[in-house]
């Protein structure tokens, strides 16, 4: 068996714009009992978030079928960090969510690490506070490296600028959890009871999704609906498994002759 770790902005949807067979492309994967989630690097919300946005374009999803690299780097620190205190940088429901986990807090003293997410109300007071924090000597720990998100017409400023200028301004270097780290891979894959090498990455960015896969040893499929395109692809010297125009090509000319075989 296999299952599939399916990205989201630019291979199923775009913002609020589905993309085209992407819901065909989900129903074919319940019908055939073939496992997958969703993965996404964004952490400027929550699952319920997405999976509700999956809902309303017409993907059936539910909050299970959705690993966000909150959530992954949640685990990260219940399993290497357990019982340490934290500072997060976030929107006030992704903190929720954080607290929500069981991940302590440090409230009003000093915590053990700063955590740092996408968070799109962050203000000076919350920046300084963090560089303060990792002064004194907190860790630091980033849910993942994206400079700019994807939006329906352009890209946001992400996280990434804000954690080069942490480690420049302490001179330490953040533990980085989402893709391309191959943890979140492997995450997923331990949620659908499969061998990351069983597992196969549909996404339509080189340096994050490919990148993992790669790095996982699982298999891809590029998809051209998003970020790159086959000129990128060939200049990048990157080699997915399978390329495909959008996820709505999968199941006919990938699952059932390629794949699964």
């Amino acid at each position: 068996m296999i299952g599939f770790a399916i990205d989201m902005d630019g291979t199923v949807y775009r913002g609020e714009r589905p993309i085209p067979g992407a819901a065909g492309f989900v129903d074919g994967l319940r019908e055939r009992g073939i496992p997958f989630r969703f993965l996404t690097n964004n952490s400027a919300h929550t699952r319920r978030f997405y999976s509700d946005r999956l809902r309303r374009i017409g993907i059936d999803a539910t909050e299970d079928d959705v690993l966000t690299s909150t959530l992954a780097t949640v685990r990260f620190i219940e399993g290497e960090r357990p019982g340490r205190s934290v500072y997060i940088i976030a929107t006030p429901e992704v903190a929720e969510e954080v607290r929500a986990a069981g991940v302590p807090s440090a409230g009003e003293g000093r915590p053990d690490i700063v955590l740092l997410t996408f968070d799109t109300t962050i203000d000076y007071g919350k920046i300084n506070r963090g560089y303060h924090y990792l002064l004194a000597g907190a860790e630091l720990i980033a849910t993942h490296p994206d400079d700019v998100c994807p939006t329906e017409d352009s890209y946001d400023v992400d996280i990434g600028p804000f954690i080069r200028m942490y480690e420049s301004l302490t001179k330490k270097e953040a533990t980085v959890i989402g893709k391309p780290n191959r943890r979140m891979l492997e995450m997923a894959s331990s949620e659908m009871g499969l061998p990351v090498k069983e597992v196969v990455m549909v996404g339509d960015r080189l340096s994050t999704d490919m990148r993992m896969a790669a790095d996982a040893g699982a298999r891809s499929v590029l998809v051209l609906s998003g970020e790159t395109d086959m000129e990128l692809l060939r200049r990048s010297g990157m080699r997915p498994t399978f390329v495909a125009r959008s996820v709505g090509d999968i199941i006919p000319e990938l699952i059932d002759t390629r794949l699964i075989s």
